[in-house]
């Protein structure tokens, strides 16, 4: 790849899926710094939530995703990547601005730049054309 060269649309929505999952891991675990979290934690509970097996598989799976978005992001055909990756973007886009309603500012800072980087992946997968593709090196 010469500098004059375009990124690949792949390489774009799998590096922000990658960013969105680096900004989840630390305002989490920002959030153990925290004495009310660390309480609700000794609970037994997480926000409204009890901590439970199910409720700690549904997160895992929540987190899964993306993680997974990473790479088929680069290997899923185009006519399947493109609505995929907007409907994922979205509705990750909406559950993380509703966890942020009246939490502290770490929390609504990451949360903002988490939408910032899905919406541009949405950006980017709305937007991508169809090309040609390139050959593997």
């Amino acid at each position: 790849m010469t500098p004059t060269q375009p990124i690949d649309t792949r390489i774009k929505i799998a590096a922000l899926w990658t960013a969105v999952l680096f900004v989840f891991a630390y305002v989490d675990l920002f959030s153990l710094y925290r004495p009310d979290v660390r309480a609700d934690l000794d609970a037994g509970r997480l926000f409204v939530f009890d901590i439970t097996e199910v409720f700690l598989l549904a997160t895992t799976l929540y987190v899964v995703v993306p993680s997974l978005m990473v790479y088929l992001s680069l290997v899923l055909p185009r006519r399947i990547n493109r609505p995929t990756n907007i409907t994922l973007a979205v509705v990750y886009a909406v559950t993380i601005l509703g966890s942020a309603v009246g939490e502290w500012g770490y929390f609504i800072f990451g949360s903002v730049v988490e939408v910032a980087l899905l919406a541009t992946l949405v950006w980017h997968a709305w937007t991508w054309r169809a090309g040609p593709v390139p050959a593997a090196e």
